[in-house]
Order: C-alpha cells, then structure tokens, then sequence
C-alpha cells in the first residue's frame, strides 16, 4: 500500500489494517510513503479521494511498466487526469462499497455492494474481466463491463444528486430523500441529469431515482462522503462529480438550473470555511 503520510505507513506496517463491520479480520500488508520502494506489479488500485487523484497518479510517473491502472474515484474525468502520468492501460471504475475510517489503521466496512469496473481506451475488456473475478474471489462484489459509461452516469446522476443535497441539508441519505417535499427535489435533480445523460447518448446502466428509493430502504441511513467532508470542514469532491455533470450539460448546450444551483451552493459552502 502508497500511503500519502510516513506515519501511517509505519503504522500499517506495523499493526496491519483492521476491518470491522460487514467483515472482521486484521490484515497484514506492506506499507510504504515512498512510491520508488514499490514492488512490480499487475494491477495497482487507486482508490483516493478525487482531491488527492492527481498527486497520487503523479507520484507514479515513471513507475510500475508493467501495470494496469484502475482509478476508483465518484464522478468522471479520473481516468484523463491519470493518463497525463502515463502511458498505463487504465481500468475505469466506480465503487458502491464504502466504510467509516476510524484511524489510520482501523475501518469498518459499512456497504459490501458492487464495484463496476470496464476497460478505458484501448484496454482490452478481458483485463477488466479478469479484474473483477479477481475481485470476486476474494470475497468482495465486482462486475466487469465492455462500457462503463451507463453504470458510470448511473452512479454520476446518483451520486451528484444525494451527495449534494446531503452536504447542504446535512441529512444521511434516508428516507427523506425519497419522500415529501426534498424527495420531490431529489427526484426533480435526478430527471435533470438523466436529460444531460440522454443528451450525450449514454444510456443509463440502472435508474438513478430507483437507486436511491432502494438505498433508503436497506435499513440504516448511509452517511454520504460530501457531508463528511463539509462536517470536517475539507474540499469536497463537486468538482469532479457535480461540477462534471454540469460542465457536460453546458457543453451539449442544455439548461441544468437545479444541478447548476446545488454545484454552485456547495462550492459556497466549500468557501465558507476555506
């Protein structure tokens, strides 16, 4: 594992990494702040922040020949910013796992759900299928498609929609989000970005609006990374993820006003403690 911190590094490597929750196992790994101390390698996860992307793909410039890169950030757009490192073939990928950080070494794993991954540019789409049953037999959730793009807008309208709005409101995603006035505008939100979706002919993997009505239904309010960030008072990530789907509707020409707004308003709420 690249860690960004020396002592969480040191940390890891010396305790291991304990998982809690949906699993309960401590796993021992090897650890390192130094991108040059990296064994070879087939296949290198990068699993950042979509803040933290480009200096991560940085600091593998020049290393790892022989690896495929697969980017797993919210949003669009990962994948360019790690080809400006390198000529890798990349994987892109979108995850609905997600965990509680609880220290440097210790989380717990909140969503065992799927990771959708597909190959990028020229990757051939036997590397991502080979990938996820990778993924699979290790006991996690992954399927592999040919294009990611409609799994990958799927979770892009999804996601733009409930992040923001949780940011702002500072509700879980619960069932607020599917019922009276906010379900109104959450589903008002997610019929704009599946207009933007159609107009760049992509069409949807799974619909948005059933994706959250069925997230609101598993039983616990999920706590979604963007109200994490603002409750913590760092950058979100809206740039890739709002602030993608809006810079796409205005490429095709089409009004997104609800998307444009909630964009806007969490960038302002990014400012206020910046």
């Amino acid at each position: 594992m690249l860690c960004r911190r020396e002592e969480q590094a040191r940390a890891l490597a010396e305790r291991g990494l304990r998982v809690t929750g949906k699993a309960d196992f401590t796993g021992t790994l090897a650890a390192t702040a130094d991108a040059a101390e990296l064994p070879a390698a087939d296949l290198v996860i990068v699993a950042t922040k979509a803040t933290e992307l480009d200096g991560a793909a940085a600091r593998l410039e020049g290393l790892l020949p022989d690896a495929a890169l697969m980017p797993v950030q919210n949003g669009l757009g990962a994948e360019e910013i790690v080809r400006r490192h390198g000529a890798w073939p990349i994987l892109s990928a979108v995850t609905f796992m997600s965990g509680t950080r609880r220290s440097d070494t210790e989380v717990e794993y909140v969503l065992d759900t799927e990771t959708w991954l597909g190959p990028y540019g020229d990757t051939p789409v036997e590397l991502a299928e080979g990938t996820a049953r990778l993924l699979v037999s290790s006991g996690l959730n992954a399927r592999a498609f040919a294009d990611l793009r409609p799994a990958q807008w799927s979770k892009l309208i999804f996601n733009a929609t409930v992040n923001g709005v949780a940011a702002l409101t500072g509700l879980s995603h619960d069932f607020h989000f599917a019922e009276d006035d906010l379900g109104e505008l959450v589903h008002e939100l997610m019929d704009e970005g599946k207009n933007v979706a159609a107009a760049a002919g992509i069409p949807l993997h799974d619909d948005p609006w059933e994706m959250n009505v069925l997230a609101t239904r598993r039983g616990s309010a999920h706590y979604p990374s963007m109200l994490e960030d603002v409750t913590a008072r760092r950058p979100t990530e809206a740039e890739l993820i709002n602030g993608a789907l809006v810079r796409e509707a205005r490429r095709l020409g089409l009004a997104a006003p609800l998307h444009g707004a909630l964009y806007t308003l969490v960038k302002g709420r990014e400012t206020s403690y910046s």
